[in-house]
């Protein structure tokens, strides 16, 4: 082999073992409220295994309806870089088919804001250097996810400091028969104050301004589109600062996977600002 030929190759391999250093472990958690076990994908950075002492933030990074915990390292093939890039971990926790990470008034077996917000929290601390406040902490997902994100931040501003939404469900009252969300709350007909009370649009009462970093993505083409650019409003006459994307594209993987590098950039700034002051 030629010296050249062996400098490329050398040149490849270094690369090509750069993009793969993040490294994705597949957990399993317990949860206390629901006594059972709940799988989570866990990313860490590169530097995870060569920083001695050092502490990390994490991202919450939760799926859609119908998704599990497997979604975003399946479907989003550049997340472990964007992971790796941004000196952060990722952990993706499983929310069940359709929980929209409430504790369900109707089914004890739902209690993912339980999960979610408190005991995985708990976990991850307590098994990984993780900075263990929430200047350390951001909240993301898609779709369902995406209200949960917002769900669990408002309600929850001791624990995140920042948080996303990606094509969210931010209101949830225009689809009363959609994604066993009545299973979850009853029916709207029967139950409108549960529905009331629990969508994202109706919590904003709880944020004050500057209380928590947002940002909030949805494409054009969405279904959601139209009450996420009604969140966008309400926060503005609110005085609520937050990040507001659109762009053209629809409720889908393709919109997701560029959309998710603009809100891991968002917590990387809202992470630095932390560090520094």
């Amino acid at each position: 082999m030629t010296p050249t030929r062996t400098f490329l190759l050398l040149g490849f391999l270094l690369f090509f073992g750069r993009v793969q250093a993040a490294k994705v472990d597949t957990v399993d958690t317990y949860s206390a409220s629901m006594q059972k076990t709940i799988r989570a994908v866990v990313i860490t950075p590169d530097a995870y295994t060569n920083t001695n002492g050092g502490e990390f933030p994490v991202v919450y990074l939760l799926h859609g309806y119908s998704g599990n915990y497997a979604d975003w390292i399946k479907k989003s093939p550049a997340l472990s870089q964007a992971v790796d890039a941004n000196g952060m971990i990722v952990v993706c926790p499983d929310g069940n088919i359709g929980s929209w990470y409430f504790d369900s008034p109707v089914d004890p077996a739902y209690r993912y804001e339980t999960y979610v917000a408190s005991e995985l929290v708990s976990w991850v601390d307590s098994h990984y250097k993780t900075i263990k406040n929430r200047q350390g902490r951001a909240i993301t997902g898609l779709s369902m996810g995406g209200h949960g994100a917002l769900y669990l931040a408002f309600r929850h501003q001791d624990v995140f400091g920042a948080a996303g939404s990606m094509s969210g469900g931010v209101d949830i009252r225009p689809f009363p028969n959609n994604w066993d969300i009545a299973k979850r709350l009853g029916t709207y007909a029967q139950q409108p104050e549960r529905w009331e009370q629990n969508t994202v649009i109706n919590l904003l009462h709880l944020l004050t301004p500057g209380a928590l970093s947002l940002i909030i993505d949805c494409g054009t083409e969405d279904f959601f589109f139209r009450v996420n650019n009604n969140l966008h409003d309400k926060l503005l006459e609110r005085n609520i600062a937050h990040d507001y994307i659109t762009r053209p594209g629809g409720h889908n993987w393709p919109y997701w996977n560029n959309a998710v590098n603009y809100q891991l950039l968002f917590m990387r700034q809202f992470f630095e600002k932390g560090r520094r002051g």
